[in-house]
């Protein structure tokens, strides 16, 4: 059986490299879906703003209901990383087996509850009545396509968690080439508008779903798809394990929420629906900063959590040393661009000039502090990657509350741009905090890789 990456074996500085690169470049293209719609929509005729600010509303609440993905799909690979390091094949295999159930009752649940829910939604959420008919009808049309956006985003977590990273880029990657070339035909030439870039989404994620499956049902996995062996108990564990990465990206996608109900609030008639339009593009900035970042750290954790299994705490250690040098040279660049061509990426999205100027403070503002910020990630979804969430949501959970307290304190006192300043507050001492608990960590991080390590000459079956 071929193997893409050998986790147990492999010299760990190529291995982080071949698992971290396409597993970066897979959320970069991903950020395309998103990205490549609002610009799309950014420039409709004549109504190009209102449609953005009406889809930015709807960014967070879809990637709310993406997030359900990850709490399976995060929650279920570590444990089959953990499994197959232990050798226990059938074990990771039943694994596997529960998570895709899990997916496709999930999935059709969240349609059917978002589907009757969107209006009010949207209004609570930051619509506007000039922003809300757009809103309505991105969200009404990219809803039908919610089972294959779960199981394209959950299911790719088992290909990478097997060392198929470069499977994992490709899926995404046909998803987001199809994106870039239906959405000009649906908005532009199809006349469509803002459903147009909901249906191309909707299309290329059955794209990405159909790639996935036809890899997972067929031969070449060490743990494919299957049917049968599920167990409510098992189910329990995968939910309980991506409990973390589930709350992390649905808290993220409930503060985009909340900012933009308050930039309404605080910006009033005047400047309210400039203000949400500007935060979509300084949010778009953020996700190439966030994604990529995410699944560097989320696909090496593959790696963390295959040989806590196979009992091998120096690769453990190994690894993250590569991990985190890779994290910060990346959030590093992403911060000297924010902070130099913020102006040429806003133009990109509108033609604006007051939206585009108030897009550029508040790129420059929220990037400030994006370097620590990956560092965070880097501790967080380690520790997820290694099964232990009771110490990676603590740690994530602080950094949403100081989040939370300065989005609220800071526009009260400073006005609405000052919200932004939230951002490289949540990003400078949380991560601090996560630094000095992960240090002191690190012996019983030892104890308990070699606690997995099998006596010389056994194997599990």
């Amino acid at each position: 059986m071929k193997v893409e990456n050998d986790l147990r074996n492999d010299p760990i500085r190529p291995l982080v490299l071949r698992i971290a690169i396409p597993s970066m470049l897979a959320q970069f293209v991903s950020v395309l879906y998103s990205v490549v719609d609002r610009i799309y929509i950014g420039n409709i005729p004549e109504v190009g703003s209102l449609a953005l600010a009406g889809a930015g509303v709807c960014g967070p609440i879809v990637t709310m209901l993406g997030s359900v993905a990850f709490w399976v799909g995060v929650g279920g690979s570590p444990l089959v990383s953990i499994r197959l390091g232990e050798g226990r094949r059938e074990q990771a295999k039943q694994i596997v087996a529960n998570a895709f159930l899990l997916l496709i009752v999930m999935s059709l649940a969240l349609m059917g509850v978002a589907y009757a829910t969107r209006r009010p939604a949207l209004l609570l959420f930051g619509a506007s009545s000039e922003t809300l008919p757009y809103a309505m009808e991105y969200y009404s049309w990219y809803l039908s396509g919610t089972v294959f956006a779960l199981l394209s985003t959950g299911m790719n977590q088992f290909v990478i968690c097997q060392g198929f990273a470069k499977k994992g880029m490709q899926s995404v990657i046909l998803g987001a080439v199809m994106n870039i070339l239906l959405d000009p035909l649906f908005i532009f030439v199809l006349k469509m508008g803002v459903k147009g870039a909901a249906v191309a989404t909707v299309l290329s994620q059955l794209c990405s779903c159909l790639f996935l499956l036809h890899f997972l049902f067929g031969p070449v996995p060490q743990v494919g798809i299957s049917f049968g062996g599920y167990r409510p108990r098992l189910m329990v564990r995968i939910l309980a394990t991506g409990l973390t990465p589930f709350l992390i990206i649905a808290v993220d996608n409930l503060m985009i929420i909340v900012l933009n109900a308050l930039l309404q609030r605080y910006g009033g008639e005047s400047q309210g629906d400039l203000l949400v339009a500007a935060a979509t593009i300084s949010q778009s900035f953020m996700l190439v900063v966030t994604m990529p970042l995410g699944g560097m750290t989320g696909g090496t954790a593959s790696i963390l959590g295959y040989n806590l299994g196979a009992g091998q705490p120096k690769r453990i250690l190994e690894a993250q040393k590569y991990i985190l040098i890779l994290a910060v040279a990346y959030t590093g660049v992403l911060c000297l661009v924010g902070q130099l061509f913020a102006a040429p990426f806003t133009r990109i999205f509108t033609p604006d000039v007051q939206v585009s100027a108030l897009a550029v403070n508040a790129i420059r503002i929220t990037t400030l502090g994006i370097v620590p910020l990956g560092v965070q990630y880097v501790i967080v979804d380690g520790l997820t990657g290694m099964g232990m969430m009771r110490y990676s949501l603590p740690l994530s959970a602080f950094r949403k509350l100081v989040y939370f307290v300065a989005i609220f304190v800071l526009p009260a006192a400073f006005g609405a741009m000052a919200i932004f300043f939230a951002e490289p507050i949540s990003d400078f001492i949380p991560p601090v905090v996560t630094v000095l608990f992960y240090w002191r960590k690190i012996p019983w991080l030892k104890r308990q890789a070699l606690l997995h390590r099998q006596p010389e000459g056994t194997t599990q079956a």
